[in-house]
């Protein structure tokens, strides 16, 4: 299809008003061949023969050819690029040698895994060698089986923590032959999931080790600021970097729209989710393949049923799926092969489908929110377009102060590096957890803190007085009635999830993870399913059972959330001026959703606020807050400006603008404010990790405190409301129903404290 033809219809409509606010086209690129210095086992070059591959990319060859000489290696090239070859050559020819040479291919989704399964067949996986994926799917008949005869084996850093290094001993045979570890999207461990990979990743070489392995690591990753640093800290091991990328692509579209005004005053946008949806309708009349992403489960529901609504009267709406996370496995395999299998002509997906799968010759794909990095917007836009055909990527704006930012400034995307990925494997609650795991499957010796850290042993001792572990020379796992690995999941810092049950049926429809329930699956919330609205009508906290009924209502619900924050030690400090100071140091979070807004489908017009009463979570995070004096004070008043409403909306236009610099998602991130704060006994704005522990965000933004303070005072400068909106500094989910703010009053603070650190 002729996308700029496309849009050019678009522009030249009746009913444009103007969302194509940056339009380029990124052009095709060549491939660059290299010649292997290794020969290859006749059996793999035979199949290569098959396959029909001539010539290897660059990149592919520098890969290989460090893997041969033993190196642990960590590829970085674009999507479609054929990293798979750069691990597959590797372990076919390793057992062709060997043939009880064994590998383990590390997933982040099942879907990923599947796909790559298929991928393997090329190489002889079932008619040479014996290759399966093992995750919570495989059904239990065939489980022993594949520990018994399979020599590859798929699975995801989930399955491998509760349900394969628990159970080491039956898999002895094959922990004593793994010769590599292929751990695939390596940019997406990242926070709490790649803090707690990490650790997986410890345990998985200490259980080698045990069995007398050491196996060989090949990590392969979208384009990122720092992957041999990101491969250190995930595995422990030093890692050579290939980037040298060498694949063609196709002719790229990129479109920055926005949705357009419908209140001048109060800057008031049109839906982006209607938005995505009228343009995914158009693609899919002309029969354009299409993928949209979005960034929350609700949203991606949401998108679906106006996108069906809008193709009522064809039979494309029986073309139109959702793929999000918290489906049933059943659902999730269904969806995955009408896809491969290219019975749908579009899905809408939260990041689920992000990765590598090939999912058939899709020709567009819609960005629905900036989706947290540089390295994610590229690998959502490079699902279309795998085929080098010309391809379309819209990225359609949010309200947030983020998508304002890059607005005004398209190239911040388009020209810059990719992002540092940030894990802190050492967080303490994070290892802690995995410690009782470790102790569970080996008893701890002193050797291990190598591999775990400094902080093993004080950690251990804690364990220990609360009677999990004991010492007996080494450390041993006490008490035989508790499973740990199954006490945690390692997506989220929370503790075990929530099922949904359909009240009406019984029947079970999907899971959500502790620390999303009382925001997702409050009483009254409106929960999305498959296109379906479901009323909550009961929480069950003790039994973790969220019950709902099916609904036709037309509004959805947005969660409102209160905290309160208290200083327990301060790690550092930088003057800001010769009254404020910017810290970092640990804090303790309380958080309580106290009610939640009413919205009406399509309009997002609010339809009102319910009160709720669910109990309080408290946690110890990391957090970097600002205090202001005399200086910044006199600013706000010579400019007749609220100073708690100033405040206010400076924290919501920091956090808003927080995720690109910290390489994280907007709900990983808390804040408060407070005219005058018990601990610091100043007016104080205040910014936490949204975890237990802390993941680095507010590291990155102690660190990086001059350019994020920068760009929130121009996006707040540079909106054109009056009084404060959700494109500066307004925020759908503040507890105190956004008031006070003064968006005037946030600009003079900024700048006065902009003023000392741009001298400095």
């Amino acid at each position: 299809m002729d996308f700029s033809l496309f849009l050019d219809e678009i522009e030249s409509a009746t009913d444009y008003k103007g969302q194509i606010v940056h339009r380029v086209e990124l052009p095709a690129r060549q491939a660059r061949y290299k010649a292997l210095r290794t020969p290859l086992h006749p059996r793999v070059q035979k199949l290569l023969d098959e396959m029909g591959i001539e010539r290897l990319y660059t990149h592919q060859v520098e890969a290989i050819e460090a893997a041969f000489a033993g190196k642990n290696v960590v590829v970085v090239a674009s999507t479609a690029s054929g990293k798979t070859l750069c691990f597959t050559i590797p372990l076919a020819q390793s057992i062709y040698e060997r043939n009880a040479n064994r590998a383990l291919l590390i997933y982040p989704t099942k879907a990923l895994a599947q796909d790559q399964l298929r991928k393997l067949a090329d190489f002889g996986a079932q008619s040479v060698f014996s290759a399966h994926t093992y995750d919570g799917d495989t059904p239990t008949a065939m489980r022993r089986r594949i520990k018994r005869q399979a020599q590859v084996v798929l699975t995801n850093p989930d399955m491998l923590h509760v349900g394969i290094l628990p159970y080491h001993h039956t898999w002895a045979e094959f922990f004593r032959n793994l010769k590599f570890v292929v751990l695939d999207e390596v940019h997406t461990y990242r926070g709490v999931f790649g803090s707690h990979t990490a650790n997986v990743m410890r345990r998985l070489r200490r259980i080698a080790g045990h069995y007398g392995a050491d196996p060989q690591f090949i990590c392969c990753s979208a384009t990122i600021g720092n992957p041999a640093e990101l491969c250190r800290k995930l595995t422990g091991l030093e890692f050579t970097v290939v980037d040298n990328d060498g694949a063609p692509h196709g002719r790229r579209l990129f479109v920055i729209w926005q949705p357009p005004l419908v209140e001048r005053r109060d800057n008031r946008r049109r839906s982006a989710n209607q938005e995505a949806a009228e343009l995914m309708a158009r693609l899919l009349r002309r029969r354009v393949r299409t993928i949209v992403f979005t960034l929350a489960r609700s949203q991606a529901e949401l998108i679906l049923r106006y996108t069906r609504d809008k193709l009522a009267h064809s039979d494309l709406a029986a073309k139109l799926m959702a793929y999000r996370g918290g489906y049933l496995p059943a659902q999730r395999r269904a969806i995955e092969k009408q896809l491969f299998e290219g019975q749908l002509l579009g899905v809408v997906s939260t990041t689920a489908l992000e990765l590598g799968v090939d999912i058939g010759g899709l020709d567009a794909s819609v960005l629905v929110g900036y989706p947290g990095s540089i390295a994610s917007t590229w690998q959502q836009a490079g699902r279309a377009g795998r085929k080098l055909q010309d391809s379309l990527t819209v990225l359609i704006l949010l309200s947030g102060g983020i998508h304002q930012y890059l607005r005004d400034h398209p190239q911040y995307i388009l020209d810059r590096s990719a992002e540092r990925v940030v894990v802190d494997p050492g967080n303490k609650f994070i290892l802690a957890a995995h410690l009782m795991c470790a102790s569970y499957e080996l008893p701890i010796s002193e050797s291990d803190e190598q591999l775990f850290g400094p902080q093993t042993e004080p950690i251990l001792q804690i364990l220990a007085e609360h009677g999990y572990v004991a010492k007996r020379r080494r450390w041993y796992w006490v008490d035989a009635d508790l499973y740990p690995a199954g006490q945690f999941s390692i997506r989220s810092a929370s503790g075990a999830g929530y099922e949904i049950v359909d009240d009406s049926s019984q029947q079970l429809l999907g899971t959500i993870d502790e620390a999303s329930a009382f925001r997702m699956v409050h009483p009254g919330a409106i929960y999305l399913h498959g296109g379906d609205s479901y009323l909550v009508t009961r929480l069950d906290i003790e039994q973790r059972i969220a019950y709902v009924r099916p609904t036709r209502a037309r509004y959805y619900t947005q969660p409102l959330v209160m905290s309160e924050v208290r200083v327990l030690s301060t790690e550092s400090k930088q003057q800001l001026s010769a009254t404020a100071c910017l810290w970092l140091g640990e804090l303790s979070v309380c958080t309580t959703v106290v009610g939640y807004r009413k919205r009406r489908q399509i309009t997002e017009q609010e339809l009102g606020q319910e009160p709720l009463d669910l109990p309080a979570q408290t946690f110890d995070s990391i957090g970097a807050w600002i205090t202001i004096g005399s200086r910044e004070l006199q600013a706000l008043a010579e400019g007749d400006c609220d100073v708690m409403g100033s405040l206010h909306a400076l924290e919501h236009a920091l956090i808003a603008l927080l995720p690109l610099f910290a390489l994280c998602d907007p709900q990983d991130v808390g804040g408060v404010s407070h005219l005058r704060h018990q601990d610091t006994a100043a007016p104080s704005i205040m910014i936490y990790d949204g975890y237990p522990g802390g993941v680095g965000i507010c590291e990155v933004a102690y660190d990086r405190f001059g350019e994020l303070l920068r760009a929130t005072v121009e996006t707040i400068e540079n909106c054109p409301c009056e009084e404060g909106c959700p494109s500066c500094v307004q925020s759908p989910s503040c507890g105190a129903g956004n008031q006070p703010l003064d968006k005037r009053g946030a600009v003079i603070l900024g700048k006065a404290l902009l003023q000392y650190t741009t001298k400095e």
